[in-house]
């Protein structure tokens, strides 16, 4: 179902390849639905190997889709541990204003400085705020239709000092969120 390649992570002279995030130990807990923390967290840290010295722009945002967007190995464990996540309450713990969200990893060397977060969201607006840093976003549609930011499934990468009020229409997603170094500033946006 899902294929690995222990290629380096950066493309290949010759071909496309790329190194996926996962692992015979991951693929082993999704095929056997014991998926934890830790696992979601191995796939996380796999993934921002490949990232963690870019810039936060539309060159990683076209990088992140075409190498691990929707339909391929990185996205499908990534989705599948995060419902996991959710339906068995270690994700999404939180919920304000009618979204469920949570901080699931600090900011931490494994992850490169960046913090996790997971919202799960059903036709509704987030608070506006601030990404002084940048954001990248990880749409995960539960419903075919649902769109988060008038995106479909798959990476949204947003630029240092860029902002929104983060939305979701169309039905139900999870949108996993990495922060570098967990930097977010809620605003009064009115």
């Amino acid at each position: 179902m899902w294929t690995h390649n222990n290629a380096s992570p950066n493309r290949s002279q010759g071909g496309s390849a790329v190194r996926t995030v996962i692992t015979h130990q991951i693929m082993e807990e999704i095929m056997q639905d014991n998926i934890t923390p830790e696992t979601l967290r191995a796939q996380i840290a796999a993934l921002i190997v490949q990232i963690a010295n870019r810039p936060l722009d539309a060159d990683l945002d076209g990088w992140l889709n075409a190498e691990h967007g929707r339909g391929s190995a990185t996205y499908l464990a990534l989705k599948t541990s995060c419902e996991a996540g959710v339906r068995d309450g270690w994700l999404c713990k939180r919920e304000g204003s009618g979204i469920r969200y949570g901080r699931i990893f600090k900011p931490a060397d494994d992850l490169h400085g960046f913090s996790v977060d997971v919202v799960d969201m059903t036709d509704i607006a987030g608070p506006h705020h601030v990404h002084p840093t940048g954001e990248i976003d990880l749409i995960m549609p539960l419903d075919a239709d649902a769109r988060f930011d008038g995106h479909p499934a798959g990476w949204l990468v947003y630029p240092p000092g860029s902002a929104h009020p983060p939305t979701v229409t169309g039905g139900r997603a999870l949108v996993l969120y990495l922060l570098p170094q967990g930097q977010i500033q809620f605003t009064s946006h009115d």
